[in-house]
């Protein structure tokens, strides 16, 4: 991780939230994330898909941009969406695949 130049949750909350910063940046995207056992991509897959299921439409917007990082498409990821939508819920599906529109026209 670059020091030089802050991360997203320090841009977020660092200055109100130091700790949760820290163990966002550490332990969460230091140590979780980098475990060889599961690709970074499938990572994202999965947080993508937790985020949606629970209507977190504020951390989606990063997640989406990650996730595309990682090797997915957009197509991989609207897919992802639609078929949430049977198991998450119809608003929930509605609600991010607004965002992804929002983030794929970046």
């Amino acid at each position: 991780m670059d020091m030089t130049e802050p991360t997203p949750a320090q841009r977020a909350v660092g200055d109100f939230a130091p700790k949760l910063v820290e163990l966002t940046d550490n332990i969460l995207f230091g140590d979780v994330w980098e475990r060889p056992e599961l690709p970074q991509r499938d990572r994202s897959l999965i947080t993508v898909a937790s985020l949606v299921t629970s209507g977190s439409v504020e951390q989606l917007v990063g997640h989406l941009r990650r996730a595309k990082q990682n090797g997915l498409t957009e197509a991989e990821l609207k897919e992802a969406i639609i078929h949430l939508a049977f198991y998450a819920g119809w608003p929930k599906a509605m609600s991010a695949i607004q965002v992804a529109k929002q983030v794929f026209a970046e």
